[in-house]
């Protein structure tokens, strides 16, 4: 838990640790496999995926706020080639004032 807390601190700076164990919580087993711990932001397939299962159904987002939100966090991690899937998700939340969905 403490990794991904600071790695969210590298994006902002008062984290929601409720939402952090949320996430966590939501993305399960899928955090054990480095490859599917990650968000590949130039794989269309894959942010589709970010979008109608997370940003849809977890955050209640539709298509063109998730899209949005996406592009927002895709651009605050511009510079980081291995993009933490929880991090991707909280800077999600975070873009889209839907973090109280997750606390």
């Amino acid at each position: 838990m403490e990794e991904h807390l600071n790695d969210i601190r590298k994006y902002t700076a008062n984290v929601n640790e409720n939402a952090v164990a949320a996430i966590v919580k939501y993305c399960g087993i899928a955090l054990r496999n480095t490859d599917s711990a990650l968000v590949a932001v130039t794989d269309r397939s894959e942010l589709q995926t970010v979008r109608d299962g997370f940003a849809t159904k977890k955050l209640g987002l539709g298509p063109e706020a998730a899209d949005a939100a996406i592009k927002a966090v895709v651009e605050k991690m511009a510079g980081v080639p291995r993009k933490s899937r929880v991090t991707f998700y909280y800077l999600l939340a975070e873009a889209s004032g839907t973090l109280d969905k997750l606390a």
